[in-house]
């Protein structure tokens, strides 16, 4: 490959930070007192993995750890590596172990790599032969191997804050020596552009630089030469659960607006609009049930809407559900009861049901004493004959308990009203 000269690389990597005290946004793990500056003072460096968003320094932080330690740093991408590859990576640094050198193998995107390939780390590890530094976007506790996380730390890095965005602009304006072409509300737009993406924010700075405006532009204008960096979200990964997560709180907790922001996320972020329908359908019966029936009726018909108009316009259906749960009255009765009777007919399904609830339609059936005293309860004066549907000998359980809010109120009054009628009725 031939060498680029420093002038033609990327701004990013021409500011890539020279010291640990350089990097921004990582204060609670290098700042004074920081998980990861109280180990690097005491000369110990631990196999760690660093689990955080792109373009908050994983890669730089982990070269200049082992900087910092005396570690020899050795770099392999999970994306590009092989067995191969591993094979002499580990050859590399058993030669250095003999030669009482110590070294920093660098995995980037380390949740690449399969459970094989990931047990393959364990004995050099295990052997101090490498000091293992994994980076990864995803949620270590499910993309790495029990084995390999318990003889890892894991440090969380955050998405860059307003602060941390501040000082890199401030660094490329003093390497630039120029200010950047914006106004003061434009400088804020160019923040919310990355996204809390570090690279991504220099890489947007040196477009603006090289697009030569005479005079500062505004928000808008910058709008419309620059790109919004791509949500930070997988279908399938731990942020979209995350973000479902969230809709479904937001939804429980009674707060419309939250709910509509976390489905409008959802929806940028190019999740299957029929999939948070379904999850909605979910909401209404888990968390809403008989205290708004409306409710699951709502998110059928709005499912049904946008199966009928598609995106946009269906989704402003799905919308328009998601407000109508927020603001309704919530319980979790039904669940709860639903639960509880599962519990209950796991304990007791070797019971029968009572003989006078049993249809007789034969003779023998009759004669053996099958719907002997059944009552038909719409002949009952009181419509209700207060009999015992439950098998004979169990213990009447109560499972349902309506909470007092919206629709379940009245059914919560008519079911109190009952069990003292079927009470009364049982001593007669």
């Amino acid at each position: 490959m031939p060498k680029i000269d420093d002038d033609q690389k990327p701004l990013a990597d021409r500011l890539r930070p020279q010291v640990l005290a350089d990097i921004v946004g990582q204060d609670h793990l290098l700042g004074e007192g920081g998980a990861i500056a109280r180990l690097i003072e005491r000369g110990f460096l631990p196999s760690l993995i660093l689990w955080g968003p792109p373009g908050v320094g994983k890669t730089t932080i982990a070269r200049l750890l082992a900087e910092a330690a005396g570690y020899e740093f050795q770099q392999i991408s999970a994306v590009f590596s092989g067995v191969a590859d591993l094979k002499k990576a580990f050859e590399q640094a058993q030669f250095r172990h003999g030669q009482g050198a110590r070294t920093v193998l660098f995995v980037d995107e380390i949740h690449r790599f399969n459970r094989a390939q990931q047990d393959s780390f364990l004995p050099y590890v295990e052997a101090g032969v490498v000091t293992l530094i994994g980076a990864t976007t995803e949620n270590p506790s499910f993309e790495l191997n029990g084995a390999l996380l318990s003889r890892c730390q894991v440090f969380v890095l955050k998405r860059l804050d307003d602060a941390a965005l501040d000082g890199l602009i401030a660094r490329a304006e003093g390497f630039l020596v120029r200010k950047l072409p914006l106004t003061p509300e434009a400088y804020d737009t160019l923040k919310l552009l990355s996204d809390g993406d570090g690279r991504y924010i220099l890489s947007l700075i040196e477009l603006l630089d090289h697009m030569g405006f005479d005079a500062p532009i505004g928000s808008d204008g910058l709008l419309a030469h620059l790109q919004k960096r791509r949500p930070n979200h997988d279908k399938d990964k731990e942020g979209h659960y995350n973000l479902i997560s969230a809709l479904h709180k937001s939804v429980r907790g009674s707060d419309p607006d939250a709910a509509l922001y976390w489905l409008a996320r959802m929806l940028n972020g190019g999740d299957d609009p029929l999939f948070i329908a379904r999850r909605m359908i979910r909401m209404a019966s888990e968390d809403i049930g008989n205290a708004d029936p409306m409710s699951l009726l709502m998110c059928h018909a709005a499912r049904d809407t946008y199966e009928v108009l598609g995106s946009p316009e269906g989704e402003l259906a799905l919308a328009q559900a998601v407000v109508h749960m927020a603001s309704a009255p919530k319980s979790n009765s039904v669940y709860t009861a639903f639960k509880a009777a599962q519990k209950a007919a796991k304990e007791t399904g070797h019971l029968d049901p009572p003989a006078v609830i049993l249809n007789a339609p034969t003779k023998l059936m009759k004669g053996i004493g099958y719907g002997a005293g059944y009552i038909y309860d719409p002949d009952d004066p009181d419509g209700f004959s207060g009999q015992n549907y439950f098998p004979d000998g169990m213990k009447r359980p109560k499972f349902y308990d309506p909470k007092g809010d919206g629709h379940e109120g009245k059914t919560k009054q008519r079911l109190e009203y009952l069990s003292e009628l079927r009470l009364l009725k049982q001593k007669r």
